[in-house]
């Protein structure tokens, strides 16, 4: 695979949910209080197709792990809001049905070798162990969220969320620079900054 399209497919990704925390984080400042806008989910699923792409191009599991834990995720959190049902009927069905097609697909067909990307990876250990372990926080954020969420009956985005959101993002943080991963840490460079925000917010009008 061609190293500009492979970037160009990660960047994007990350384009997309940095978008998402600048939007987000401007009607929060707006409002003096953490809001949770429609936009945020749409994008989160948008930037988390294609960064799963991102890491099978890549042979990264620890970014499909994270990216396939999420995904449904974000279309709950749109049904919560009864954002779902406005999408177009193809695109619904796109979107639910992707995931379910990769697994199949390429299960049926032996594209994907769970022990090359699990076992020979090209990286240590340590810092295969160190890219699970962060991504595994950083996606547990949103289970926390989604399970804090269906109890509210409501989607939003409380404190435990931008907590696990800026631990979880220092350590990919790390991850990316022994990695040598430009996508990885422009987008959480960012990412990072607007948490820390959003838990500045927090705690200043609440």
């Amino acid at each position: 695979m061609n190293n500009i399209i492979l970037y160009l497919i990660g960047f994007s990704a990350q384009l997309l949910f940095s978008s998402r925390l600048i939007i987000q984080w401007f009607y929060s400042e707006k409002e003096n209080k953490i809001i949770t806008p429609s936009v945020f989910w749409i994008l989160s699923l948008l930037g988390s197709f294609l960064l799963f792409i991102y890491g099978y191009l890549r042979d990264d599991f620890a970014i499909m792990l994270g990216q396939s834990l999420t995904y449904f995720i974000y279309i709950r959190n749109l049904q919560l809001q009864g954002e779902w049902s406005k999408l177009n009927f193809l695109i619904r069905f796109l979107f639910l049905t992707f995931p379910v097609y990769i697994i199949f697909y390429y299960y049926n067909n032996n594209v994907i070798d769970l022990d090359v990307l699990i076992r020979e990876t090209n990286i240590p250990s340590w810092l295969f162990s160190l890219g699970i372990t962060s991504q595994l926080i950083f996606t547990f954020r949103f289970i926390f969220q989604w399970l804090y969420s269906e109890n509210k009956k409501e989607s939003s985005l409380p404190l435990g969320f931008w907590l696990l959101s800026i631990s979880g993002s220092i350590l990919i943080l790390i991850y990316a620079i022994f990695r040598l991963d430009p996508v990885l840490f422009i987008g959480h460079i960012i990412g990072t900054i607007i948490y820390a925000r959003n838990i500045y917010i927090y705690f200043k009008f609440n």
